[in-house]
């Protein structure tokens, strides 16, 4: 009997195991935050079926403004009478007459924001903190005397003072505020740091009444470490966009929470996660931006090999350097060939090309190859289905 589990990932899921399995869900902004990358916009059409299809995949919740012009007040109020299982979330500044706006659009959700640190309070809105504090639980009481379900984001939370922040969340906690959001707004946190943040805030309100977001950026490229970091202090919905698109640098790419949730985190969802692939074609086709090649999971490189040694291995087994297909994210597997190909990938061309590929004859190829010096010359995708017989036969020889 082996001592070793047939799952390859068995052993790191022991090193990984750090929460229970409780329920991460995920809000996606991609017609919120999205919208706010450079370069990007949507027409209405595009915003409908942007929102068919996230919902399609699986995600919790969908996020658009609808004060930011009339055509996104329109796309509001048409993705809300879809009837999508996902809640649509009218995301609006905490001000009554933005509210007034998510109610004309039937919302039975708003989301309000507020920037709460000093620099916030000084250089954007001019007013003191307790003239946000009033402001907010104005807007807070207004969305709840209309029978509303609510998120309120704390702005800029993680250069907020600590005392200020958690008197903020308890009182939105008092008002029943469904959802409290969290954000690391200028991408400044490391992964202990956010953890410590929303554990602060977990340990302080009663999370039955109000459940924790946490809205990451990516300016330093921390964003989903620091998401997930958030969840694992209590935090139990992580937003995201597709392809990762927002301000500046964006924030946490929804096939990379999504394929990290499910693989790493082994969370109980419903994602689609065939569907990645597509969904980040369809925003190349609007936004005409188009994906990294090394863009995890969806980008043309994710499941490409190139040095001897992979290929060797990716031949014989692919999860000896995948950790899962790459169809069941809706992408392809492609072998390089080229002066680092080796042996082992020199004998599987020699036989997709009907020639001889004995050991000595794959041998010689991969040396000219090599002599070549002109990179890589070939890619080819690679079946699920290996012809590793043909392969093994040839190195046999």
């Amino acid at each position: 009997m082996s001592l070793y589990s047939d799952d390859p990932n068995h052993f790191a899921n022991i090193y990984n195991r750090t929460i229970s399995n409780k329920e991460i869900r995920i809000l996606d902004s991609t017609l919120r935050e999205g919208e706010q990358h450079p370069g990007v916009a949507f027409t209405n059409k595009q915003r409908i079926q942007i929102a068919w299809l996230l919902d399609s995949f699986g995600v919790n919740q969908i996020e658009i403004s609808p004060v930011v012009s009339h055509d996104h007040f329109e796309a509001t109020k048409t993705i809300i009478k879809q009837g999508l299982k996902a809640d649509i979330l009218a995301h609006v500044r905490a001000l009554k007459s933005d509210v007034e706006v998510a109610i004309d659009c039937d919302a039975t959700w708003v989301a309000t924001y507020m920037g709460i640190s000093d620099i916030h309070l000084s250089t954007k809105l001019k007013i003191s903190r307790e003239e946000a504090k009033i402001r907010a639980l104005e807007v807070a009481d207004f969305i709840k005397s209309h029978g509303l379900k609510s998120r309120f984001t704390m702005e800029d939370a993680s250069r907020t003072d600590p005392s200020f922040l958690i008197e903020m969340c308890k009182e939105m906690n008092s008002r029943g505020i469904e959802r409290i959001s969290i954000p690391d707004t200028v991408g400044i946190m490391r992964p202990q740091g956010m953890y410590n943040l929303v554990k602060m805030i977990f340990d302080n309100i009663d999370t039955k009444i109000s459940a924790l977001d946490v809205h990451c950026h990516n300016d330093v490229g921390l964003a989903l470490a620091n998401a997930l970091a958030g969840c694992e202090a209590g935090a139990s919905q992580i937003h995201t966009t597709i392809d990762g698109f927002g301000e500046r640098t964006g924030i946490p790419s929804l096939a990379e929470t999504a394929v990290a949730l499910s693989v790493i985190y082994g969370m109980p969802n419903d994602f689609r996660l065939h569907m990645l692939k597509d969904l980040s074609r369809t925003i190349v086709a609007y936004t005409h931006i188009e994906t990294p090649e090394s863009k995890p999971i969806v980008g043309e490189s994710a499941y490409k090999h190139k040095a001897g040694t992979h290929l060797a291995a990716i031949l014989q087994n692919p999860s000896a350097y995948e950790i899962l297909e790459p169809r069941l994210v809706g992408n392809r597997r492609k072998i390089v060939f080229g002066e680092l190909a080796g042996k082992n990938g020199a004998a599987y061309l020699l036989s997709l090309l009907g020639l001889e590929s004995s050991k000595v004859e794959a041998e010689k190829m991969a040396k000219g190859l090599k002599e070549l010096r002109m990179g890589d010359i070939l890619e080819l995708y690679l079946d699920e289905r290996l012809e590793r017989k043909i392969l093994n036969d040839a190195l046999s020889k």
